[in-house]
């Protein structure tokens, strides 16, 4: 049966933590078997549709006990990890958990598994593709820095931008050298970007929003990220947990069904071009 609980934000999550006990002892705890059930933070689409998915369809028969906790910020799920609110999470790609230590508490976390890749693209109510966007154009961009970099790229990738190649993967509106258009471009929180598109001439959105948003469905999708060498490296998001606790049997278990065939067909079939799976090898299906 599934057990969600969705937090909005991070400050109800906040609190309960501060009432719990050394975070220490609880990661502790989960690591040595302290209960059947596996713990799971989520953002809600579509990881937490791929694990209801799991859920109703293939954990009980493989003798897994899914808890699924919803949760609606980019920040809540390392900390509640960290905490041992958690047993894993899953909302993540490599370069945003690289950059979330970077800047975060000292921590220990294993990337466990690639899963999916949730593609940036480049959206717009007001116009059908970039060459129509007007000279001065607004373009509202996720503010987080492994995502900005990625807009930056689409934009680049599109002719409308030139980014100064040393600025690498921490390249912001800054690194912009050339902007023939005198395009805005605009960072805003990356939850707040679907809600923008009315208000700006495109933005460039995350998967997960675009797709809670209905984007693809009711605007202009005028360009997608383009998929670069490291493409899965980099932006598939995957299952993480604590170093300690990366080969728990239930950690192990479910990283086996999230490559299971029938969750590949499932993600394929339900977000077609938006959501790309990833196999065990690291490899997008298609």
């Amino acid at each position: 049966m599934r057990t969600t609980s969705t937090v909005i934000g991070a400050a109800a999550l906040t609190l309960a933590l501060a009432a719990c006990g050394a975070p220490s002892e609880q990661a502790s705890e989960s690591a040595e078997g302290g209960g059947d059930v596996l713990r799971v933070g989520v953002s809600p689409v579509p990881h937490g549709d791929i694990l209801a998915f799991i859920d109703e369809n293939l954990a009980e028969e493989a003798g897994l006990e899914l808890e699924i906790e919803e949760i609606s910020d980019y920040n809540t799920p390392n900390s509640a990890l960290i905490e041992g609110e958690l047993d894993a999470n899953y909302f993540q790609h490599r370069a945003f958990m690289n950059e979330w230590l970077e800047n975060g508490p000292d921590a220990e976390l294993t990337y466990v598994t690639d899963v999916h890749i949730e593609r940036l693209g480049l959206y717009s109510e007001s116009v059908e593709s970039t060459d129509d966007l007007p000279e001065g154009a607004e373009i509202a961009v996720p503010n987080d820095p492994a995502n900005l970099n990625r807009a930056l790229s689409i934009l680049e990738a599109e002719g409308l931008i030139t980014v100064d190649p040393e600025a690498g993967e921490n390249a912001t509106e800054k690194d912009i050298t050339d902007n023939p258009n005198d395009l805005v471009v605009t960072p805003l929180e990356a939850a707040q970007l679907p809600r923008s598109i009315a208000d700006v001439d495109a933005a460039v959105v995350n998967g997960n929003y675009a797709i809670e948003a209905d984007l693809p469905e009711e605007s202009n999708v005028l360009a997608w990220e383009p998929e670069g060498e490291d493409y899965v490296q980099n932006y598939a998001n995957g299952l993480v947990a604590l170093d300690e606790n990366a080969d728990d049997e239930r950690v192990q278990l479910l990283a086996e069904l999230l490559h299971d065939e029938r969750v590949l067909e499932y993600v394929q079939e339900t977000w077609r071009g938006v959501v790309l799976a990833v196999d065990a090898d690291g490899v997008i299906t298609e």
